[in-house]
Formats: structure tokens, C-alpha cells, sequence
């Protein structure tokens, strides 16, 4: 037997088809929610986005099997390049004030850099906390260890918060807690960061957001009114979470059924929900409304089974940087599912984020099935070249 077929064959394949099923139920999810997209003729807006997904899908699967297959221990060395690649192009997209969503173009491909930076930043802080203390001992001291991670997050969330971008900013948090939680940080250090960052909270939201980003302040302070007072007025500023909650409240168990239309009660067809960014930001609303609770629970419950995965892989992995590699991804995934569902259902503040491998993103889901793939390499090379850590 090959060393290529014996890795094939020990690939954790619960991963691979929780992910494909997440992928395919998102083609079809991304068909009707954007339906009311501007199209080439001869095609709706649904099978235009949806064929353009299965594009991205494509891609990614090469990407993918590529980056399981290879040792993990040689991509990782990629990391810290990207990192500063990442973060040039995230500082050069912050001078175009005229796009919303802060893209980059480079051909036919269009991408936001927060995305790439992020990805980059794991692969970044697995391989310094890695290897920096073989260099000197010092370098493992978790004191400094954490001074590392939070100094790799600082600067691009701070970044992507000045561009407006409070979802993609906030994914940064719990990557960030993760890393330091899978790294070994003692548990004195973790007390004392979470005393230290709760009290840090007050300055950061009077203070520092309101400097910084006038949309995200007014986007939280809609959030808590109506925490508040328990209702989500009905005007133009609350437009987003009145329709998108009340459209997933009112789906009922079996849902109004695929491509629903005005005639059923569909709030999507009507254009309730924002119709410009429904296959992307607000996919859940249309999933929750079309497939009912019960789709929503099996959305929910797939996420669940991709998690536990990740960190049933994590647990066996041979060395620090892969825990902090599948920890870090954990952390981004998860963020990003609380976020996109949890403004649906008035859990977070609206923000723009995407559901990971369900939404329409482009290049996001391939950045996403890299990252999975790295996952998988994990896993693959369990058993090889084990290292003795202090």
C-alpha cells in the first residue's frame, strides 16, 4: 500500500461528508435566496449564484485534499508570510471608503482581506508558539505566550473595526481565547486575562468604539434597546431584525417548503428580508423560513457534528501547533455560526458575517475548506514525527 492510498484511507471521513453535506445544502439554500439578484439573460438570479458556489466548491475541493495530504508541519511555515500579506492588503483596503464591504480585486476574483488575514493569523500563532521556544526557553513562558497571541490579534482586529467591519473584527475574540486556552496557559493567567478583559469592556464600548466606528456603536445600542424592552420596533433603522426575527419565528415546524413565494406567505419573496444580501448575510432567515424548525435544527446539528470533529482531532493531535491549528479553527467557525444565526433569532446585533460553507462568500468558502483541510492533515499525521514537549 502507497503512503498517498494509506493516508486516503485514514482521512476521518465523518469530517469530509459533514462538510460536503453542509456544502450541498448550501447550494441549494443560495438557489432561492437569491432569487431576486440581477442575473446574466437566459438565467435567474439563484441558479447564477448557485452555479457560481459550485464553482468555488470546486476549487476548494482541490484545495482541500491538497492540504490534507501534505504534512501539516510544512504549510505551517506559510503562516507568518501570509500573516503580513494579509494584513498589507487588510491596510490597503481600508483606503477605499466607497466599497461597503472593504473588497479587494484582483481579476476576476474579488475577496475581502479581513477573511485571509484571519486564516493566516492561525496558521501564524500555531507556528510561533510552536517553534519560538526552541530558540530560547523564555520564548515558552506562558507569560510572553500570551503577549504573542494577543499581539498577532490586536492590530488586525483594530484594522478591520476601523473599516467598519464589526462582524469580521469580532471573529478575532474567540480565535484569539482559543488559542490561548489550547496553548497551556495556566489557569492563574486565564482568571486574571478574564478579570482583566471584563473590566477593559467599559472603556472599549464608551471610549474606544465610538472613535473608532460610528456604525457599530448605533448598531449595538439599537441591539440593547431593544433587549431592553423586550420589542423590535417597527421603523427604518430596526428594519433588518424585525423582519429577519419575525420571519424565522413565524416558520413553524415543517416551513413554508423550498423557493416558497408570495402566494404561500413568503417574507423572502415579498423582499422582507434584505433581498441584496439574503444568500449571503441573512441565509438562515431564508433557510429557517423555507425548511422550518426542522431544517434549521439539522443546520444546527451538522455545525455541531463538524465542531465535535475538529476537536475529537484536536485531542489526538501530535504537537502544540496542530491543537492551536484545529483550536483556532473552532474558534472561527463557531464565531461565525453564533453570529450569522444569532442575529436571525435577535441573539447578536446585525452584523454582516457569513455562514460558513452554507452562505454564498466566494473565496471565503474556499478559505474555509483550506482550513478544513488542515484540519484533516492533523489527523492524517497523528502518528508521525512526534515531538516531546516540556
Amino acid at each position: 500500500m502507497t503512503p498517498l492510498f494509506r493516508k486516503i484511507l485514514g482521512m476521518n471521513w465523518v469530517l469530509v461528508l459533514t462538510m460536503y453535506g453542509l456544502l450541498v445544502f448550501g447550494i441549494f439554500a443560495i438557489e432561492s435566496a437569491a432569487r431576486h439578484l440581477p442575473a446574466p439573460e437566459g438565467m435567474t438570479g439563484g441558479e447564477f449564484f448557485a452555479g457560481r458556489h459550485k464553482m468555488w466548491i470546486g476549487i476548494g475541493t482541490i484545495v482541500y485534499f491538497g492540504s490534507s495530504l501534505i504534512d501539516y508541519r510544512w504549510v505551517r511555515w506559510l503562516g507568518v508570510p501570509l500573516y503580513a500579506v494579509g494584513l498589507f492588503l487588510t491596510l490597503k483596503a481600508m483606503n477605499l471608503p466607497e466599497d461597503a464591504v472593504h473588497r479587494l480585486e484582483f481579476g476576476p476574483i474579488s475577496f475581502q482581506p479581513a477573511q485571509l488575514a484571519i486564516a493566516a493569523g492561525i496558521i501564524a500563532i500555531a507556528t510561533l508558539a510552536q517553534d519560538l521556544p526552541k530558540i530560547h526557553r523564555i520564548f515558552a513562558h506562558p507569560a510572553f505566550r500570551v503577549m504573542l497571541i494577543g499581539g498577532l490579534t490586536i492590530a488586525p482586529f483594530l484594522m478591520v473595526v476601523k473599516m467598519g467591519d464589526m462582524g469580521s473584527a469580532l471573529v478575532w475574540i474567540p480565535v484569539a481565547m482559543v488559542a490561548i486556552l489550547v496553548s497551556g496557559i495556566p489557569w492563574r493567567y486565564l482568571i486574571f486575562l478574564g478579570a482583566m478583559s471584563t473590566g477593559f469592556t467599559a472603556i472599549a464600548y464608551y471610549i474606544l468604539l465610538p472613535t473608532i466606528s460610528e456604525r457599530g456603536t448605533e448598531r449595538i445600542e439599537m441591539y440593547l434597546e431593544s433587549v431592553d424592552t423586550g420589542i423590535v420596533e417597527k421603523n427604518d433603522k430596526n428594519w433588518a431584525p424585525y423582519w429577519v426575527s419575525t420571519t424565522v419565528g413565524k416558520a413553524g415546524w415543517k416551513g413554508l417548503g423550498w423557493g416558497a413565494t408570495e402566494e404561500r406567505g413568503s417574507l423572502h419573496d415579498k423582499k422582507y428580508i434584505p433581498w441584496k444580501t439574503a444568500h449571503n448575510d441573512y441565509i438562515f432567515a431564508v433557510i429557517a423560513e423555507e425548511q422550518g424548525f426542522r431544517g434549521a435544527l439539522l443546520l444546527i446539528t451538522a455545525f455541531a457534528l463538524l465542531l465535535i470533529q475538529c476537536l475529537f482531532i484536536a485531542f489526538y493531535s501530535r504537537d502544540l501547533s496542530g491543537r492551536i491549528i484545529v483550536g483556532g479553527v473552532v474558534g472561527l467557525f463557531f464565531a461565525h455560526m453564533f453570529e450569522s444565526i444569532g442575529m436571525c433569532v435577535l441573539l447578536t446585533p446585525i452584523t454582516g458575517i457569513p455562514l460558513p460553507l452554507v452562505s454564498y462568500s466566494g473565496t471565503f468558502v474556499v478559505i474555509c475548506m483550506f482550513l478544513l483541510g488542515l484540519v484533516q492533515s492533523v489527523w492524517v499525521h497523528r502518528s508521525k514525527y512526534r515531538e516531546v514537549e516540556a
